[in-house]
């Protein structure tokens, strides 16, 4: 937990004893929700263990090296084309566009090489190796 909101935690406690049990209370709870959406927070801003842009229809670098656990997240650079990544040869079914400004990611859960392409554009080809 960072430490500020240790101390902001711990000075809000300090004062508590002077006020109605009913202030107290609405303030405990208030206390306990947002630091469990600050704890939620922290827990989903994890960095992917590899970022892909999408450029130029391609994906930029189109070979990727992540452990087992991390996350790719591809990114939609281009001004107006919409795009996919499709990992068809896995057996997915085609996954929804990614228009401009967009992205989508993915987490890799075992080891292997994972190749995918765009849906509207197969020339447009890259391999995920988890490790």
């Amino acid at each position: 937990m960072p430490i500020y909101l240790v101390y902001f935690i711990s000075s809000i406690l300090e004062i508590t004893p002077r006020m109605p049990n009913r202030i107290t209370s609405t303030l405990g709870f208030t206390l306990v929700t947002v630091f469990a959406l600050l704890m939620g927070d922290l827990a989903v801003a994890q960095p992917p263990g590899a970022e892909v842009t999408i450029k130029d229809f391609k994906f930029i670098p189109p070979e990727v090296r992540i452990k087992v656990g991390e996350t790719v997240k591809w990114t939609n650079t281009e001004k107006r084309q919409y795009h996919s990544v499709w990992f068809q040869q896995a057996g997915d079914p085609e996954p929804p566009y990614i228009f401009p400004d967009e992205f989508t990611q993915r987490t890799f859960e075992k080891a292997g090489s994972f190749p995918y392409r765009c849906g509207p554009h197969p020339e447009m080809t890259g391999i995920v190796h988890v490790e």
